[in-house]
Formats: C-alpha cells, sequence, structure tokens
C-alpha cells in the first residue's frame, strides 16, 4: 500500500473520530433546573393559559410558549413581537416538559437522528435547544400576527419542527394543541378554576336566558373553529 494511500485512510480515520466527538459533545446535556410555577419557571416546557373572550366560549383555545433551558418562557404575543420571561395573558395554568434526548441537534447531515434528515436540513438544524429558541424567536419577530392563521401555536410548532422532536419535522399548530392539552399537566387546582369558571359562567347565563339554541350556537362556534384549523393546516396552508 502506497505512502499517499495510508496518509489518506489515517486522515479520513481521524476527521471520523473527530466528528464521532463533536456529536457526543453537542449531545451532552446538562441537567435542567425543576419547574418553579411560582418564579414562572418552565425549562424545556410547552405552556398553556387561557385567552380572554375566546377561552370563554371555546376552552380548549388557548395561548402557548415554550421555556428555554433555564425556564424563561418565549411566547409569539403580537406581530413582530416575541415575549421574554414575561407570558402573555396571565400566568401558565398547564404545562408539559419535553424530553432533550428525543430532539436532533446534528453536526452533519450523517449524523442526523431525525426520521426526515434532508427534510430537517432545510428547514434549518442547530446545535441546542437554546439556539433553536434563538433563532425562531429572531424569524417571528419579523412575522405579522393573527389569530386563526399565524399564531402563538404556529411559533411554538416552528420550535418543534427545528428541534425535530420525536423525530418528527411535520409539527402544526393543531398537533401542538393536542400534545399540551392531552400530555400536559395542571400547575394547580386555581389553574383549572380560572381556565373553566368563565366557560360555564358563560355557559349557565346563555342557557339560562337563550335556552338550548344557545347551547347549540356554541356547539356550533367551536365545530366552525375546529373546522377551519383543520382546513388551514392541512389544505390551504400545503398547498401554499
Amino acid at each position: 500500500m502506497s505512502p499517499r494511500l495510508v496518509t489518506s485512510i489515517e486522515i479520513e480515520a481521524v476527521n471520523a473520530d473527530e466528528d464521532i466527538r463533536d456529536t457526543q459533545r453537542l449531545n451532552t446535556l446538562w441537567p435542567l433546573d425543576q419547574v418553579d410555577p411560582k418564579k414562572a419557571k418552565f425549562p424545556c416546557c410547552i405552556v398553556w393559559t387561557p385567552l380572554p373572550i375566546v377561552s370563554w366560549l371555546a376552552p380548549f383555545i388557548g395561548h402557548v410558549g415554550i421555556g428555554r433551558e433555564d425556564g424563561n418562557v418565549l411566547d409569539f404575543a403580537g406581530s413582530n413581537f416575541v415575549n421574554v420571561d414575561n407570558f402573555a395573558y396571565g400566568a401558565v395554568a398547564r404545562y408539559l416538559q419535553l424530553d432533550r434526548e428525543q430532539c436532533c441537534f446534528p453536526p452533519n447531515l450523517s449524523a442526523h437522528t431525525c426520521k426526515q434528515p434532508y427534510r430537517h436540513a432545510e428547514l434549518g438544524t442547530a446545535i441546542s435547544w437554546d439556539d433553536t429558541l434563538q433563532s425562531n424567536m429572531q424569524h417571528f419577530q419579523h412575522k405579522y400576527y393573527n389569530l386563526f392563521t399565524c399564531n402563538c401555536h404556529v411559533f411554538v410548532a416552528a420550535c418543534l419542527n427545528q428541534l425535530a422532536y420525536r423525530g418528527s419535522v411535520h409539527w402544526n399548530m393543531l398537533n401542538v394543541a393536542a400534545l399540551i392539552l392531552w400530555k400536559g399537566q395542571w400547575v394547580d387546582g386555581m389553574s383549572v378554576f380560572r381556565s373553566f369558571s368563565p366557560f360555564t359562567a358563560v355557559l349557565f347565563v346563555g342557557i339560562l336566558v337563550a335556552g338550548w339554541p344557545f347551547l347549540i350556537g356554541m356547539a356550533a362556534f367551536s365545530s366552525l373553529l375546529i373546522g377551519w384549523f383543520i382546513v388551514w393546516t392541512y389544505c390551504i396552508k400545503i398547498s401554499d
């Protein structure tokens, strides 16, 4: 074997070892602090709180954000504006801590751990959880807010797609909402009360004043909202 070929093989082996060490270094995750609702610290969590008026009529709709590794929450709260450690619309009522081990932080294309490495590379990758949130915060600081098309759920979904959380790059406002509503946990009993008491009061007064037609109207309103989000997410947005 020629000396030139041996040298080439040795260089490739060294580069491979460096890639492995870089991957191990990047994937070393330091411990997170505990979730502390009293201090509004939710490390690597999706958080949720009810919206004024909207949640009174449809309690499954709320405002969401995502926590950095230090626990500070980021949320897309208005056009060209992302809150940092000042969660809009009140204290967090419901949260779900995510597992960073289920994210993909590839130093190169061959080091992807997600199911769709090429699609993930197109969307953009990051070297850490906070790097992902910082990148999306800068992006959404130049976007217009719209409750029906570009909202806080879209911001969180964009973060999860860049993280390739659970190996997926197909997060959207619907599956983000389902994730926090089905798997999230309540902060405390008062959070449950302030999330559902306005809806219960509106429902009671509406039935008392207008009767069962009010209940039918509420159901129709909720159905229209859900229908719009489904059509927008899986039909209109995909065709754009």
